[in-house]
């Protein structure tokens, strides 16, 4: 998700509002309350469906590895690039895709996105091997770079004022509820239908959302922005993304040990430090420089990069703990966050709401802090809590032990009641750091940034990780390294003991992220954003 700012009611309406010289944005007021509604439904089917199936093939990954033949990959590789082929090809061409619905038209971009999305859905359920299954997702990842920048986007041209600040905090709501319930639909449909369903389910969404689409949103553009598209600019930015993301990944399974980590990595900085000097010399920058003229929008991706690090590492390392070290059963470990999920669905309309009149910097930093006492509260979690077997055959398991109240309730709600401040003024924040006629392609720069932040953070995450799992394990044990391989029994215990040092050493330095997230919102932020 992307994050941003809403500051008081007049100046905020002042930022939004259509004039003359501002004719990206579609006439708002031509807009009646049912077209309003179709197209917030729009917007949060577009963007939900891209988050959805970021979360829901989770479940599926093994019955796919079982199911489908692996002609050229190991089956554990195979399933890692059906999960991140989709999610770097989404990262690596948002800002493109951003670009490119600013210029040609939010709704065309938005509706060929959709297309896109579901003709790829259709293939990955169709898919005869995983080969090709990863090829179908990976064009499934780019038809969603059209969707989560198109979405924002036309909510920034089609609502103002205090009910903008309530269309991004029904968005936020909306789409985190897909996600939330994500996970568990996918397993219900694996458990019952079968794995394809995951995907095929995406075309009837998507099919509501084309009807909203094309009968309710108003087409809208960037008049203003010079005409031609900078090719050099978006492969730049997209060898950025994907060398810096796929090289952390790739290089994290072979644990460093093969050359072609590296060099993607190095490809990927060698990329990113050459791209701001070809937009200085570009004649239509893919990503406008007067952008960066903006406090408040380096301030906001500044801060999602390290708060949605802390976010990708403790929902890494959390389920790992629970399930490999307390002991709790997959599903037990999926719903311990839903308090927490449920908080942010109910509150993040009204912190959008109250955000759009007091401004943005009090939820950008209390938003932090209190996640940041949520995971310091995972910190003290003992290896003797209770754990929970969830089976939705026993009724007697559907209620947690009595010591989750305790170790873990608390630590769900401050996290949950930190991202319900944060989600959606951090979304309009950015949204209203710029003008409306750049709305995509912001929109786009900070989706790809909070995607690549967290896999940096992964990165560095583990290697502390690793090394204080294999210090206090004393020596590293053999058939034991980064790929799992099976552990010998007489070093359980051990490595127990290990894990839990290890998970402890990567909650703190999530604190220490959001700690320094809260920071840099509390000095960057403005108390009232400026008209753009």
């Amino acid at each position: 998700m992307s994050w941003s700012e809403v500051s008081s009611r007049s100046s905020l309406a002042g930022s939004c509002q259509v004039t003359a010289t501002e004719p990206a944005t579609a006439p708002t007021d031509s807009l009646g309350r049912t077209s309003k509604r179709w197209v917030l439904a729009a917007a949060i089917l577009g963007s939900g469906i891209v988050f959805l199936d970021g979360t829901v093939v989770n479940v599926a990954l093994p019955r796919i590895g079982r199911d489908l033949p692996s002609h050229l990959l190991g089956t554990l590789e195979a399933q890692t690039y059906v999960y991140s082929g989709y999610l770097l090809t989404l990262s690596a061409l948002l800002v493109a895709a951003g670009a490119l619905s600013d210029e040609y038209g939010r709704r065309r971009t938005f509706v060929i996105g959709l297309a896109g999305f579901g003709l790829a859905s259709l293939l990955c359920g169709l898919a005869p091997s995983i080969e090709l299954l990863i090829v179908f997702r990976v064009l499934q990842g780019a038809a969603g770079a059209l969707l989560v920048p198109g979405s924002l986007s036309l909510l920034r041209v089609n609502f103002e004022g205090e009910e903008q600040g309530r269309a991004y905090g029904l968005w936020a709501a909306g789409t985190s509820l897909m996600v939330v319930a994500g996970p568990f639909l996918g397993g219900v449909m694996v458990d019952t239908i079968g794995w394809r369903a995951a995907f095929l389910i995406n075309v009837p969404l998507v099919a509501v959302a084309v009807y909203a689409a094309l009968s309710h949103v108003p087409e809208s553009r960037d008049e203003e922005a010079p005409k031609g598209f900078d090719w050099i600019d978006a492969g730049l930015f997209a060898l950025a993304v994907g060398g810096l993301s796929f090289g952390t990944i790739y290089g994290q399974q072979r644990d460093w040990r093969s050359p072609l980590g590296w060099l993607l990595v190095a490809l990927g900085v060698v990329s990113l430090v050459i791209l701001p000097f070809k937009l200085r010399r570009s004649r239509h920058p893919l990503v406008p420089l007067e952008l960066f003229r903006s406090r408040m929008f380096n301030t906001v991706n500044l801060s999602s990069i390290v708060i949605y690090g802390a976010l990708y590492v403790t929902g890494y390392y959390l389920p790992l703990y629970l399930q490999g070290v307390i002991g709790f059963t997959a599903a037990a470990a999926g719903l311990i966050g839903l308090p927490g999920s449920l908080l942010m669905i109910l509150l993040s309309p009204r912190a959008g709401r109250v955000a759009a009149v007091t401004g943005p910097r009090p939820f950008l930093v209390a938003g932090p802090l209190l996640m940041a006492a949520g995971v310091a509260w995972y910190m003290r979690m003992p290896r003797t809590t209770a754990a929970w077997h969830l089976d939705l055959t026993r009724p007697e398991s559907l209620l947690p032990p009595a010591s989750y109240w305790v170790d873990l309730f608390p630590a769900v709600m401050f996290f949950g009641l930190g991202i319900a401040l944060l989600v959606t003024p951090l979304t309009a924040a950015l949204m209203t750091s710029v003008p409306a006629r750049n709305s995509g392609v912001a929109s786009a720069f900070n989706n790809a940034v909070s995607r690549v932040g967290p896999q940096l953070a992964g990165a560095l995450v583990f290697v502390g990780v690793s090394a204080t799992f294999y210090s206090r394990l004393g020596a590293q044990p053999p058939g034991v390294s980064p790929l799992n391989r099976p552990l010998d029994a007489r070093w359980l215990e051990p490595a127990l003991r290990a894990s839990t040092d290890a998970f402890h050493l990567a909650m703190g330095l999530c604190v220490a992220l959001l700690l320094v997230g809260a920071a840099i919102n509390l000095f960057g932020a403005q108390r009232r954003s400026a008209p753009t």
